[in-house]
């Protein structure tokens, strides 16, 4: 049959031929194989046969004769040829790009001449220019395949790689249509498989650069390939039939039928109106809807993620006027923004007008998405890093009222949590300077990092919030002040707690209060502190802790209710303790003139009395100071006092702040010489900030059995540490400094026994072998043996540190050893033969005399995991359900017993409302520290201790907390209220109370009898917990009652030396009398506390 016969426009074959065009493919493919597979194994054939004839014959001589020379010329033949058709491949050239590239832009019209042709059946003669075309676009092809086949290292494996099979089943048959002058269009529907090599075109010409572009791409091109792939076989054998049926059972579909088809398989929708006939076809289409499902449920939901995460996530901030907001980056995960979302908007008493833009460097999860939307009226999240300086423009960081850096407190390495957050806060302080940053961190010694920045300003508000110096130094300062965590954590954080008893009631009332913030009005100026003290808690009913005090232009310090010498300037900040900002206002608009007569403080309001104008300026009161340096220094040296003694440290409070160090003016020359007299042979560290020794061996450190019977422990402090060779250390010296605070003297000074493993002590003794009195124990706190042998009977506090080892996901089990340890301890019962001073179970009756009484051991536990606490509680049962929030209203902690940080993210949120409260907290928590302190811990991680001999007053002449019981001098009468307590201890003694510890429940003789001899240890040691244990009272109200059992939150002066009570004192030791007798003798002026 001729063309002749068939119209001139297009003519059509009657008879199939595809078994030569599949031949041809099959020819090639197959012999190709076959001779590589013959060469190699010939190859093979040949090395072994010569190996063993130069093994048998000895011919190596000749052997190395001709060897050389064809490996020269080999390589010679590689070096040229191959190595630039290789660079060619690569796309490292020019040359080799447009190669590549063109390749593609060929293979996708080759593609585009197929989808044409499958407008005419499978197979038929040519009448128009596509198949020429065609034919040349494959001659390209194989001449690529050419280059490829020669540049490839193994032919074997390059001969089986998908491109090349596309070659195989592409080129030949176009080559017998063109000789047969016949088309047909088989298996050109593989050339969409050239489609994978999208994604690599795309990264040479430097399209996609990020991995989302990346990955998006490889997504569309894998999906693509497949669905274009598939259609065209489903074309082919649904046009041609199956060839044991002789092709009767054909139908005609077009290519875009067979789209739909397959489009429709791959959904899983299924319409049924378009389905194949052929057994062949049915056959592809069971195992595509197997692989067509897998890939339509995976990538198509991942492109979907992609694309609408770019477009959601990759805006830019818009900012609206009038309305701030903050910047919130760093550890974004579901439990810090949770977390950081629930203490921020505690701080909000009124409406929320700070919108949080929070900065991600990875997507959000679907649990955080959710969280997003709750909060979508004020929260924004932006994927990005705040290390691009682009992601920072879109956020606005310029303009931005602060930016805040969360830390993972969970991290297993926090040196490269730490590293990383210093660094997103350099990249923000290097291209916005003015912007306000406040950051967490884990080690203390990194802060000097930080302060190293150029733009960084402590005045400007830029805060550090080191965690580990935080947490250690609350569980310190309660081994000497119990329950002082659980005050400060009432007047620090905000919380909402509903109280349902009546000593609950009472801890609620004391949560309003809080520490805050405001100027002090002008007419205070030259005034006392103790003076302005006593004003605010009478005419004002504030509580006036602390103040930020002025030695020169740029000398800022914090000073703990100083003394009498200090007077105030104007403009200066103190520190309250109120319950809301209209009370604390009050301070600001105080007037003598207008305010003096009104007794009730809510008529206290702001007036325009034009006497405030004539207060002193800020330089006067400087040259009054300097006048009164020359008196002071002239009375000592009357006393012979050399006047170094009052050396004190140079500070730069532009990067940080000095806390609680004195100005030379509020030393007096009885105060120095009574700290020469009393610890002349103390020694201290260079900054005179702390008690200092020589660095001891760790050899003499650790304490034996045998010591216990020469020198027996007593008043000491046992620390129970939990870690190993390969723990993350805690950081110890922030344990040990706020003990070690050079305002206690060294008789002050309580023994310190750290009980744990040895091989981690070795590594944390570097770093506190400069302090005095510490000792080692190697041992552990589950073992009750080793607990008796540092003689814990008898210690003041116990404390159990948490381990940095946070492996196990479950949150219930990270403090196992830590419950434990508690429990082990709780069971340890030692008879006391004394009386319930020392903390008996009962109170004494003739009733009980003869039953056996236990003294209870005071212990603090530290946890990782708040709800944790219902293992050590008996009070709360599992299936109680007690919020978190409600957790500080359990027995436990309100009582300080128990100890958690998680309270500590909620001072990020605190900080950016106020940073001074921050630096106050670091004054009461650390004992005071300095910019030359921490630069001298980040140099040398150490101690330097002081080269001459004399004592530096100014540091160590600063108050320190106690917790003291009432005496007869104090408590006059049974009607007295903490007003009545306040006036007379700040009257007589210059001691500031701020918080009360009472007993749960007043010991009762009569209550809790059970019979004799029936009373188990547990049973004891229950009643006694529940006896004596006692909770803290933030700022009790002014005409709260008080017991005589009650216990007093106290700021005490240095020069008041501290004991259980207040029994014992001197009445002329009163700030306001103090003036009248600064010539009187050190024993006439002692006070005992």
């Amino acid at each position: 049959m001729t063309s002749t016969n068939l119209p001139e426009n297009r003519t059509f074959c009657t008879k199939y031929a595809q078994f030569a065009f599949i031949l041809s493919s099959l020819s090639v493919f197959l012999g190709g194989l076959f001779l590589m597979v013959a060469a190699r194994i010939g190859k093979y054939a040949y090395n072994f046969i010569s190996k063993y004839i130069l093994s048998t014959k000895g011919e190596h001589k000749q052997r190395a004769q001709w060897l050389p020379k064809t490996r020269q010329i080999s390589i010679r033949w590689k070096g040229a040829f191959l190595e630039s058709v290789e660079m060619m491949l690569s796309a490292q050239t020019c040359v080799g790009r447009v190669l590549v590239i063109l390749v593609f832009l060929l293979s996708i019209g080759s593609l585009i001449i197929y989808f044409i042709n499958c407008a005419f059946p499978v197979e038929h003669y040519f009448t128009d220019h596509t198949l020429s075309i065609d034919m040349s676009f494959n001659a390209f092809f194989l001449f690529y395949f050419g280059l490829r086949f020669m540049a490839a290292n193994n032919k074997l494996r390059f001969w089986l790689e998908l491109n090349s099979i596309v070659d195989f089943f592409t080129i030949p048959p176009i080559c017998v249509a063109f000789y047969l002058k016949r088309n047909w269009l088989g298996l050109r529907f593989l050339r969409a498989l050239r489609l994978l090599e999208l994604p690599k075109i795309l990264q040479f010409l430097k399209i996609t650069r990020t991995s989302n572009s990346i990955k998006l791409s490889k997504l569309l091109a894998a999906v693509l390939s497949t669905w274009l792939t598939a259609a065209g076989f489903i074309h082919l054998v649904e046009n041609s039939g199956d060839p044991w049926v002789h092709h009767q059972n054909s139908q005609s579909l077009s290519y875009f039928d067979c789209l739909y088809l397959t489009m429709v398989t791959m959904s899983t929708v299924g319409f049924g109106d378009v389905v194949t006939k052929t057994s062949l076809g049915r056959i592809f289409m069971i195992f595509f809807i197997i692989a067509g499902l897998v890939l339509f449920a995976n990538f198509i939901p991942e492109i979907v993620d992609i694309v609408g995460g770019n477009q959601q996530y990759q805006d830019s901030y818009e900012i609206v006027k009038g309305r701030k907001y903050i910047v919130v980056c760093g550890d974004i995960t579901l439990e810090s923004v949770t977390a950081f979302l629930r203490n921020f908007l505690a701080q909000d008493t009124g409406d929320i007008c700070t919108e949080i833009v929070f900065l991600g460097e990875t997507l959000p999860s679907l649990e955080l998405e959710t969280v997003f939307k709750c909060y979508s009226a004020y929260t924004t999240f932006f994927h990005g890093s705040a290390l691009n300086y682009e992601d920072l423009k879109r956020v606005a960081m310029g303009s931005a009222d602060a930016c805040l850096i969360l830390a993972d407190t969970c991290s297993s390495d926090p040196y490269v949590e730490d590293t990383s957050n210093i660094m997103r806060a350099l990249s923000v302080k290097n291209h916005y300077p003015k912007t306000r940053v406040i950051i967490q961190i884990i080690q203390s010694h990194k802060k000097v990092y930080l302060a190293n920045i150029p733009n960084w300003d402590w005045r400007r508000g830029d805060s550090i919030i080191c965690l580990a110096e935080l947490k250690l130094g609350f569980i310190a300062q309660s081994c000497l002040v119990p329950g002082l965590s659980t005050l400060l954590r009432h007047l620090f954080i905000r919380q909402k707690i509903v109280p349902k008893t009546c000593w609950k009631r009472n801890v609620f009332d004391g949560n309003d209060y809080k520490v805050m913030t405001h100027w002090l009005s002008n007419d205070f100026v030259d005034m006392t502190f103790p003076d302005v003290c006593r004003l605010c808690f009478v005419k004002l009913d504030l509580v006036l802790l602390a103040i930020e005090f002025r030695s020169g232009v740029h000398e800022n310090s914090i000073l703990v209710n100083p003394s009498a010498q200090i007077k105030l300037h104007r403009n200066t900040i103190g520190f309250f303790i109120a319950k809301s900002k209209v009370e604390v206002k009050r301070a600001h608009f105080y007037c003598k003139a207008c305010h003096s007569d009104i007794d009730n403080p809510k008529l206290i309001k702001k007036c325009h009395c034009r006497s405030r104008s004539r207060t002193r300026s800020f330089s006067e009161s400087c040259e009054d100071k300097k006048v009164q340096d020359c008196e002071m220094i002239r009375q000592l040296h009357k006393l012979r006092i050399p006047q170094e003694t009052l050396y004190l440290p140079d500070q730069e409070p532009v990067k940080s702040m000095s806390l609680g160090v004195l100005p030379v003016s509020g030393i007096t020359a009885r105060t120095a010489a009574l700290v020469i007299e009393e610890d002349r042979n103390a020694l201290l560290d260079s900054t005179g900030m702390f008690h200092w020794c020589e660095a001891v061996p760790l050899e003499q450190a650790i304490l034996k059995h045998q010591e216990q019977t020469t020198s027996p422990l007593h008043d000491h402090i046992v620390v129970c540490v939990f870690g190993d060779t390969n723990s993350t250390l805690i950081g110890l010296r922030n344990f040990v400094m706020p003990l070690r605070a050079s305002n206690f003297t060294y008789q002050e000074l309580k023994d310190i026994v750290f009980v744990g493993s040895l091989e981690y002590m070795k590594r944390e003794w570097k770093f506190i072998q400069n302090f005095p009195k510490l000792l080692l124990f190697p041992g552990s706190a589950l073992s009750c043996a080793d607990l008796r042998a540092v003689n814990i009977r008898y210690c003041t506090m116990c404390t159990i540190l948490s381990s940095n080892l946070r492996a196990s996901t479950n949150p219930t089990l990270v403090d196992t050893e830590s419950i434990l340890a508690t429990l082990n301890i709780r069971s340890m019962q030692f008879k006391c033969s004394s009386t319930a001073g020392e903390a008996v179970g009962r109170v004494r009756t003739p009733e009980n005399e003869s039953e056996p009484s236990y003294k209870r051991i005071p212990v603090i536990t530290e946890l990782n995991a708040t709800s944790n606490v219902q293992f050590i509680d008996h009070h709360i049962s599992s299936a109680s359900q007690i919020p978190e929030q409600e957790l500080d209203l359990t027995t436990t902690f309100s009582s300080g017993a128990i100890f958690s940080d998680s309270f500590l993210d909620s001072l990020l949120s605190t900080t950016y409302c106020n940073h001074h409260i921050l630096a106050l907290l670091q004054t009461l928590v650390t004992g005071g520290t300095s910019p030359e302190l921490e630069e001298q811990l980040a140099e040398k991680n150490m101690l330097s201790g002081s080269f001459k001999s004399m004592t530096y007053v100014a540091p160590r002449a600063r108050c320190k907390l106690a917790l003291v019981s009432l005496s007869k001098r104090l408590l006059t009468d049974s009607q007295d209220s903490f007003g009545d307590i306040y006036c007379k201890a700040l009257d007589l003694f210059g001691i500031l109370c701020f918080g009360l510890y009472r007993l749960t429940e007043e010991p009762n003789p009569y209550r809790n009898r059970e019979v004799k001899g029936q009373r188990s240890p547990q049973s004891c040691w229950i009643l006694m917990f529940w006896c004596f244990s006692r909770y803290v009272i933030a700022r009790p109200p002014n005409d709260f009652k008080m017991l005589p059992t009650d216990m007093l939150f106290c700021v005490v002066p240095f020069s008041t030396t501290a004991t259980s009570d207040l029994s014992v004192c001197e009445e002329d030791f009163s700030p306001r009398r103090h003036q009248s007798h600064m010539d009187s003798s050190r024993k006439q002026n002692e006070v005992l506390l």
